[in-house]
């Protein structure tokens, strides 16, 4: 046989070593491949994206931070703060926003990769690992919730709700992280899932309605019952919300409580974190 055949069919070896010079970029960049899918998969509902992010803020902040606060003629003393009506809970819908898109991204499309649609098992069949797909999730619900906080930012400024712009951009930052503090967890819960019984109708009845009505968004917490105010503690709104007001308008609050408030949301991020890999990593090995 020639030298040139030879040269025409390449070895079992040379082929093994082609396919994993191939599987290096996926391995090495597959979080962002996941990344990508997942922002490409929100074009099939992209209208809804475009005016939640935009209609949303515009409800809220007419029907309640103006609407509302026409009703209200005192200001709000926060901490000794007088800060109007529309200034003290615009953070709190900001961080809000953040959240909802958590508990949209977070639920039926990750059990959808699982068992409707199963397109995770699909993902891992390839060069990227379990590890990879879960922080690919979380990066591509973080990517529409920076949306959906730099718009309610922009609005909540043109409303005149940030006396302190200089600083208020922050706010963006507190309401991501309290989203992805919530939503983390929520998807290592919808990872775990086998069936589809109602359970993030449960979570939304009796988890974020809890949670959006009683951690000071509309009031400060501590004008609660002392036995409703543990919700607000535990909450990530409530730490986000306090991060952004501090952000838009300055409350005093102490550089102790602001490390809480930030700590508390990293280890809720990290704890679910742990959680989500690991039932990613069991359950696409099945």
């Amino acid at each position: 046989m020639s030298a040139d055949a030879l040269t025409a069919h390449p070895s079992i070896d040379e082929l093994r070593a082609e396919a994993l010079e191939w599987g290096r970029k996926p391995r090495r960049f597959g979080s962002w491949y996941v990344t990508e899918h997942w922002v490409r998969a929100m074009r099939a509902y992209g209208w809804t994206i475009i005016v939640g992010a935009l209609g949303q803020p515009i409800i809220y902040l007419l029907g309640l931070g103006i609407g509302l606060a026409m009703l209200i003629d005192a200001p709000i003393d926060d901490r000794g703060v007088q800060v109007s009506y529309l200034v003290f809970v615009a953070p709190a819908l900001l961080v809000t926003a953040a959240i909802s898109v958590a508990s949209e991204e977070m639920t039926y499309p990750v059990m959808a990769g699982f068992k409707w649609r199963r397109y995770f098992y699909g993902f891992n069949a390839s060069a990227l690992s379990s590890p990879q797909i879960a922080n690919g999730v979380i990066a591509g619900a973080a990517a529409r919730m920076v949306v959906a906080v730099a718009a309610y930012y922009v609005f909540i400024w043109i409303f005149g709700a940030v006396p302190h712009p200089e600083t208020g951009w922050l706010s963006i930052f507190a309401g991501v992280a309290a989203g992805l503090a919530f939503g983390i967890p929520l998807m290592a819960y919808a990872g775990s899932i086998e069936d589809d019984r109602g359970q993030f109708a449960l979570v939304q009845r009796f988890v974020f309605m809890p949670m959006f009505l009683f951690s000071g968004t509309f009031y400060p917490l501590d004008t609660l019952p002392a036995w409703l105010q543990w919700i607000g503690w535990i909450s990530p709104l409530w730490h986000g919300a306090e991060l952004g007001r501090v952000a838009t308008y300055g409350a005093p609050v102490a550089p102790g409580m602001i490390a809480v408030h930030i700590g508390y949301l990293v280890v809720l991020c990290v704890a679910g974190y742990v959680w989500g890999r690991r039932v990613f990593v069991e359950r696409l090995a099945k």
